[in-house]
């Protein structure tokens, strides 16, 4: 099994299809669920799927959670051209668990739970009755989750 850090290709038709909007206000809503080592998710990931997700605890329910604080911009100056899209961190409190990835996922009706993206944490990333935050990169051209350029 492996979790391999990728844009998932059915979230790649949902942009050519005009599936998947990311406004801050009046948008689609995406969540993230969190996945043990034993999960197999990688660009040919379809959709949100509870297999191998880790267990309930604390604050994280099957599913995940809410993404919150969406905005898609275009770069300027060196990062011209660039469109890219930002969350705000997301954590969940009280739980023990662990987490070899993540998947962000688009909960729409056009495209009901579709795989947007699958996260590699690297290594399992461990917390015990304490909070597991999803720190996402800075949102630029060169760092942010979310990014296409021509």
């Amino acid at each position: 099994m492996a979790i391999t850090q990728a844009i998932a290709n059915a979230f790649k038709k949902q942009l050519l299809e005009g599936d998947a909007n990311f406004k801050n206000s009046g948008g689609d809503v995406f969540k993230l669920a969190l996945y043990t080592s034993s999960a197999t998710l990688n660009s040919t990931t379809t959709a949100y799927s509870a297999t191998n997700e880790v267990s309930n605890s604390g604050q994280y329910t099957a599913g995940g959670s809410n993404l919150t604080g969406q905005s898609a911009n275009i770069g300027t100056g060196t990062g011209k051209g660039v469109a890219f899209v930002d969350f705000a961190d997301l954590s969940f409190t009280g739980v023990t668990l662990t987490a070899r990835g993540a998947l962000i996922y688009n909960t729409s009706s056009a495209v009901t739970n579709a795989a947007v993206a699958v996260l590699d944490f690297g290594a399992d990333k461990t917390a015990t009755s304490g909070t597991f935050t999803v720190q996402f990169p800075a949102a630029t051209t060169s760092a942010a989750i979310l990014r296409i350029s021509g």
